[in-house]
């Protein structure tokens, strides 16, 4: 059976190497670090660093694709198999960062890790179904005999038994044909759900106002920022991609200020 650890400094590799371990792992933290990267690097680099079976590299806490590729372009030049794993960033999936590595590396095989992407176990097996969905190579799960007991992460971890019955029920699934519509479509839900996120929170600042309206008698409704906003969104704005129409601008505003009026009221 291979063996695996985490190393963040030389002295880690070092030790490693000693242990005999096959492969090793670079933690989100360390990955946002290009300089410590580069300190791996060359303790790998070593003609011990050879017995290394593989690098595993995270993606780095902040969502950053090419920050992901350039280590991955540097772990590569110990000549040792490189293998990135797709974590997420701060419980969030993050699909655009990992969708541009996939594009610019589809020779690089990714893992994907549910445990860190979610931080809830309960999560873990529907996004082990996007390995199928999105071509990917495996998974990094983490996995403890008693997670409420772990030291560390232990609402995103789940038992053997756990990852026997996950494992046993992706075995009949195989990769699907719209591997890069299902990308963008990953993309896509993830952007819905910072847009729900975002109308939610602005709901909550609208009842807020709400309350300060009844409490100094300033009526709900105040036509002068009414217009204020509209001519706001009629003036002529650089186009973001394929820009939006005026028209659907101020047909959603409308919609958002209806909703608005009746969480003040």
């Amino acid at each position: 059976m291979d063996v695996a650890t985490e190393v963040a400094t030389p002295e880690h590799v070092q030790k490693a190497i000693a242990a005999g371990i096959d492969y090793l792992w670079i933690g989100a933290r360390t990955s946002a670090n290009p300089m410590a990267v580069e300190n791996l690097t060359q303790a790998l680099s070593s003609r011990e660093g050879r017995q290394i079976k593989g690098i595993l590299i995270k993606n780095p806490v902040n969502e950053d694709a090419a920050l992901w590729i350039g280590n991955i372009e540097r772990l590569e030049k110990t000549g040792i198999p490189v293998l990135a794993v797709h974590r997420g960033c701060g419980h969030r999936p993050c699909w655009a960062m990992a969708h541009q590595v996939r594009l610019a590396r589809p020779d690089i095989p990714m893992l994907l890790d549910p445990s860190h992407m979610s931080g809830d176990s309960a999560k873990v097996p529907e996004l082990m179904n996007k390995i199928y969905e999105l071509g990917l190579d495996g998974a990094m799960v983490e996995v403890h005999c008693h997670p409420e007991q772990a030291l560390s992460d232990a609402k995103q971890q789940i038992e053997p038994s756990s990852l026997a019955k996950i494992v046993e029920s992706q075995k009949s699934k195989v990769e699907s044909k719209k591997t890069e519509l299902n990308w963008l479509r990953a993309e896509i839900d993830e952007l819905d759900e910072k847009l729900w996120d975002t109308i939610a929170a602005r709901m909550d600042v609208s009842r807020r106002i709400g309350e300060w309206k009844k409490a100094n008698g300033v009526a709900p409704l105040q036509p002068e920022r009414y217009e204020e906003i509209v001519e706001r969104l009629k003036a002529p704005q650089p186009p973001k991609g394929g820009g939006l129409r005026t028209e659907f601008k101020l047909a959603l505003w409308e919609l958002i200020h209806e909703e608005s009026l009746r969480q003040q009221s």
